[in-house]
């Protein structure tokens, strides 16, 4: 079997996936995961500066978050270490062993100086044979030979406490010198005579030895907790760390440093970290997607629109973060996701926007709560969108509510103050604000036709435009086919009020109402509501060829809406408003002809039905109530609302009889509920009036009175 590439495996897989649904939605997921990754992954390295010890700062640099100063922390701590005095350990031998030394010296004195078998001279030798200090000179020794008890003690005394004090102060290494210049100074107070303070210098010299041991090991310790009692020295946020022109010196290169600015920082941790948050909120966007809103989780269309709408936030807000972070439009993508899919999924994309702004702004807690609540009244603004001004509005609504929110950060955090620095930055962060809720609105009024055509979305604002009424196909229907004109307008208002009552789309049914019966403009005559002569051009056809131009409205109506570019949705409720609805009244007909012929084959009753195929919405099936509604009403002779009731419930049943709305998602309660509303409006409009007389109605449409 042929060995076959790993190259030609992964493309073959790739492949597979791009032409498997789930494989779309993977390559997708993964895609944008991996886009977002990397826009938060940047927005935590800072950009590189060129800068070199010594050589001017090409601009002005601020702190773009806080940090540790390392350089100033580091020279603080040395600085306390180097206060802390060495660590010694005191010897106690060294006292303990010249304080005997001194004890035997004056005692060997007393007992030569008391031996009376001696002269002064041998006195002197035997001396120098029992004290080892060949140092002590021997006028020295005569005369301490000569002292007597009392004087004697008095040295004694006297030379015990030199020692003690200087060995108690502590002789270090090295420090014998200092230790007996202290002696010398302290001996020549003694009130004795030149050769016996000479000979006591001689005496304690050589007991002068170190007697403080340097502790390196408790030295270090001591410094290191001088070094630990230093709090680390902070920069922080938007500090000013070097002026343009400025030279760069070693602080500024380690401040640099420690902000990211002088290359990219490995932080491994940091980065697992953030991808496990980004990858915990695409979870919960997907099980909300699954849950709340699976005609767009099964759509790969509408997944695709939505990602680059959540990318085109995070692209524009970390663009508007260089100048401000009140300046990230997060409410472009609340609009956005409004009116192109439905408030509920705006609300959701908005918290999740707002937490991924405010972590790429080092976690700022103002800037997210001021992204989710001015994108929350974005939301608000367009959740009922009448007409294209109205995006406008919500650009300056969101306006508002970020400068009141804004000024009460600044106030919460910063309190008021009448300095340079702080109304420069509120100033900035004022217009920030401001400059965020309408870039937001020109963007999406911008991007929103673009979106629209590129993945065939029909958004309010799209209807909207098609219920004007000097659009093309609107004037041609009331120049060409008033009667038609007026009948879809009433309709309209039908199936408007019908679908806000069941919670459907209450402007797509009234723009489809519009223009459901356009397809009547080529041969207008031949429907009841435009023979305003009294001529019926059916009475000379027969009815199989009358049935088939009725039928073909439909068809025409199509080409029109297609010729003139209407939305999809439009265009799909023109050819399903009828349904296989039956033509009855030219069956009847064509029935009542074959009748008389007892050879005539039975007609079927396919080709007097409209094509189909039957209403698939809520919209749909509402308009094909409607229209039938409207006109049986409207031919009633009498129209009380007995009958007019009468009427609407005896058409809606024949409808649900037919298996017309078997289609559509309407429950029986639903069919109540639009039955009420039809009688509602229709029982306003044909009410009963007075019948006024002759001269009282002159009078009255005159002005005067009756």
């Amino acid at each position: 079997m042929a060995h076959i590439p790993i190259s030609r495996k992964i493309i073959g897989y790739f492949f597979f996936l791009t032409k498997n649904r789930r494989g779309q939605k993977l390559l997708l997921g993964a895609g944008v995961f991996f886009l977002i990754y990397l826009f938060l992954f940047f927005s935590v390295v800072p950009l590189g500066i060129s800068a070199e010890l010594g050589i001017p700062s090409p601009k002005t640099i601020y702190a773009s978050r806080e940090v540790v100063d390392y350089y100033s922390t580091n020279k603080l701590r040395e600085e306390a270490a180097m206060a802390v005095s060495e660590a010694f350990d005191y010897d106690p031998e060294v006292f303990d062993g010249g304080r005997n030394c001194l004890n035997h010296f004056f005692q060997q004195i007393r007992e030569i100086r008391d031996m009376q078998d001696l002269d002064d001279e041998e006195k002197v030798v035997l001396f120098r044979e029992k004290v080892d200090n060949k140092n002590l000179p021997q006028e020295s020794i005569a005369a301490l030979l000569a002292l007597g008890e009392e004087r004697l003690e008095e040295l004694q005394s006297g030379v015990g406490m030199i020692f003690r004090e200087i060995t108690f102060q502590g002789i270090k290494e090295n420090g014998e010198q200092a230790a007996l210049r202290q002696v010398f100074q302290d001996v020549s107070l003694l009130s004795f005579q030149a050769e016996i303070r000479q000979g006591v210098e001689m005496l304690i010299y050589p007991l002068l030895r170190p007697n403080m041991i340097y502790n390196e090991k408790a030295t270090e310790a001591n410094r290191e907790f001088a070094r630990q009692s230093i709090e680390p020295v902070r920069i922080l946020k938007n500090s000013l760390i070097v002026q343009e022109g400025e030279k760069i010196t070693e602080k500024h290169l380690a401040q640099l440093e420690a902000l990211g600015f002088l290359g990219p920082r490995v932080n491994t941790s940091g980065y697992i970290g953030l991808f496990l948050l980004l990858a915990a909120l695409y979870v919960i966007i997907i099980l909300y997607l699954y849950f709340f809103n699976e005609e767009i989780w099964d759509n790969i269309t509408h997944l695709a629109l939505l990602s680059l709408i959540v990318v085109l936030t995070l692209i524009f807000g970390l663009a508007g973060r260089y100048f401000s972070i009140y300046l990230m439009p997060i409410a472009m993508g609340s609009i956005l996701i409004t009116i192109l899919f439905n408030w509920r999924l705006a609300i959701f994309m908005n918290i999740i926007l707002s937490l991924l702004l405010g972590f790429i702004v080092d976690g700022e807690f103002s800037l997210t709560v001021i992204t989710l609540l001015g994108g929350l009244i974005a939301v608000y603004s367009v959740s009922r969108l009448q007409r294209r001004s109205d995006l406008a509005k919500a650009g300056l609504y969101v306006a508002v509510v970020n400068m009141a929110l804004i000024v009460a950060t600044f106030l919460l955090f910063k309190g008021f103050q009448l300095q340079y620095e702080y109304l420069r930055e509120f100033s900035v962060s004022m217009l920030a604000g401001i400059g965020s809720g309408f870039f937001s609105a020109v963007m999406a009024i911008g991007l929103l036709p673009f979106l629209e055509s590129a993945f065939g979305m029909t958004t309010a604002i799209t209807l909207l435009e098609l219920t004007d009424p000097g659009h093309p196909l609107l004037r041609r229907l009331l120049t060409d086919t008033p009667g038609t004109y007026h009948h879809s307008i009433m309709v309209g208002n039908l199936a408007e009020a019908a679908a806000e009552a069941i919670h459907a789309d209450p402007l797509l049914s009234r723009v489809a109402a519009f223009y459901h019966d356009i397809g009547k403009i080529r041969r207008p005559f031949f429907f009841v509501e435009n023979q305003f002569t009294g001529k019926n051009p059916h009475d000379k056809i027969s009815p199989n060829l009358s049935a088939l131009i009725i039928r073909s409205h439909v068809k025409d109506g199509l080409e029109l809406a297609r010729e003139a570019k209407l939305p999809l949705p439009v265009r799909e409720i023109i050819q399903q408003h009828h349904g296989t609805t039956l033509i009855s009244f030219f069956y009847q007909q064509a029935v009542g002809k074959t009748g008389k012929d007892e050879k005539a084959v039975p007609l079927p009753e396919e080709e007097f039905r409209y094509e189909g195929p039957l209403p698939q919405t809520k919209e749909a099936a509402i308009l094909l109530l409607a229209d039938s509604v409207e006109a049986a009403v409207r031919s009633l002779s009498n129209p009380a609302a007995g009958r007019i009731e009468n009427m609407i419930r005896r058409i809606i049943k024949e409808k649900l009889n037919d298996g017309q709305i078997d289609e559509a998602p309407l429950t029986l309660k639903d069919l109540d509920k639009i039955g009420d509303t039809f009688l509602h409006i229709l029982s306003g409009f044909y009410h009963q009036r007075l019948e006024y007389p002759e001269k009282e109605l002159r009078a009255d449409l005159e002005g005067g009175k009756p």
